[in-house]
């Protein structure tokens, strides 16, 4: 419910922009006009920027063998989301790769990680090519923690964060963490220096990152920028979902430049070259500053820091060459992760109980409270995750066959909760087990 209300006024701001405009557009700016460096500084100064010159030639190397593999073994997918109650196939092709028993959910869609190597977790991959992408992707992880690390201590030092937790403390920790990514425990400020450390490792420290992959060339449509008159959208104008609150998104982008490229025509873009990639950012629903264009070329990096995804939008304008990009985000997983489902569906069982002697189920409660929750896990289980990994998750089978166990321990759980429900009308009992999960499975 609360999340149609936020769509319903996101459409009605966007239609009230839209009609101010009327048939105008709002002025961008790219790295060609003679003010971007300053509308950069002033509005945008939370967006960071890392040329390719300035990554390991060696990460650049294992992270591009990583994307092509991905491609080669056709393990980015379009993803079915829904946007105002209707169902759309995205033209971005992604997947997810992170923490073992993650997912991340957007657009009313949960995808699953591919986990990457990790200790304490037995991972089997599908072949050694898919072993050393995720691997290769988890050095990423760990560059662009580093990264961010280092770009929040610059902007703490300049004063640009208008938070009252950030503190001179956090400083000495961004040094620290990014050094050595460890502190003294034996400061006489151990308590308030813990207090940062854990702040600023939760805002940096990537717990997964989406991959996407388009080739515009192969696209029939493309929706073009509305508010700027920028070109081909790959990816419309968002905030990014469901992650931590002022988390820093990490991006590194890799464009197979040298494949085929059209002549550009930068008079109808104003400075916007149409074959290349750039990421577009606005004020969010602001029609006095105008927006930002920033070129994307092979193995460029950007973050964006603290709040800029909650007071900024950004979009992807297409080019013309295939693109790859890996968008690494702390992703608030609080209702997210196997452990809480599985946390879920342990409080929901403690409501049953086995007679010993009979070995008959029986409700410990038949409370209208207890029922209740009870219910709502046994939907959560069913339609949060069971649905939704035999949808769209089961993808990943290319990759890995981790998620097969731990869902089928849910499957488990949901038919334990089906038991517990109440007796239930005749066209209910018709979708019990034996006729819903052949179907999901099937699927």
């Amino acid at each position: 419910m609360k999340r149609r209300a936020g769509e319903r006024e996101k459409s009605m701001k966007k239609k009230k922009l839209l009609e101010e405009l009327g048939k105008d557009r709002l002025p961008y700016m790219t790295p060609v006009d003679a003010d971007f460096h300053q509308l950069w500084k002033s509005r945008y100064s939370k967006l960071i920027f890392r040329k390719s010159d300035t990554v390991p030639e060696e990460l650049h190397q294992m992270v591009q063998e990583a994307f092509l593999t991905l491609r080669e073994h056709d393990c980015f997918f379009q993803d079915l989301v829904r946007i105002k109650g209707k169902d759309f196939v995205t033209p971005v092709s992604r997947i997810l790769i992170g923490n073992p028993g993650y997912t991340y959910k957007y657009l009313n869609t949960r995808l699953f990680t591919v986990p990457w190597p990790t200790v304490g977790y037995d991972i089997k991959y599908c072949s050694p090519q898919i072993h050393d992408v995720c691997k290769a992707l988890i050095r990423l992880n760990d560059y662009l923690h580093i990264e961010a690390v280092k770009a929040l201590q610059n902007l703490v030092e300049t004063k640009e964060i208008n938070d009252t937790t950030v503190i001179d403390g956090e400083q000495n920790f961004a040094t620290s963490l990014a050094e050595k990514e460890s502190i003294s425990k034996d400061e006489s400020s151990c308590c308030v220096q813990a207090d940062n450390y854990i702040s600023l490792k939760n805002r940096t420290s990537y717990n997964m990152t989406l991959l996407n992959y388009m080739d515009p060339l192969q696209m029939l449509y493309l929706k073009q920028e509305p508010y700027f008159g920028m070109g081909d959208m790959a990816v419309s104008w968002h905030h990014d979902e469901n992650l931590v609150e002022r988390s820093t998104v990490a991006v590194y982008s890799y464009s197979c430049e040298g494949s085929a490229m059209a002549e550009s025509d930068e008079e109808i873009l104003k400075g916007r070259d149409p074959a290349v990639w750039h990421v577009g950012l606005k004020v969010a629903w602001d029609i006095e500053t105008p927006g930002l264009a920033m070129p994307l070329h092979q193995g460029d990096c950007y973050l964006m820091l603290d709040d800029l995804n909650m007071t900024h939008q950004h979009c992807v304008l297409a080019g013309f060459s295939p693109r790859f990009s890996s968008t690494h985000r702390v992703a608030d997983c609080s209702r997210g992760t196997l452990e809480y489902i599985f946390g879920q569906c342990e409080l929901a069982l403690q409501n049953l109980q086995t007679d010993l002697d009979s070995v008959a189920l029986s409700l410990k409660s038949l409370e209208t409270a207890v029922i209740k929750q009870v219910e709502e896990i046994h939907n959560e289980v069913e339609f949060e995750w069971l649905r939704q990994f035999w949808f769209q998750g089961k993808r990943y089978l290319k990759c890995t066959d981790w998620w097969l166990k731990p869902i089928a321990k849910l499957e488990e759980f949901w038919r334990k909760m089906e038991i517990m429900m109440p007796v239930r009308s005749s066209r209910e009992l018709a979708r019990r087990p034996e006729t819903r999960m052949p179907s999901l499975v099937d699927r």
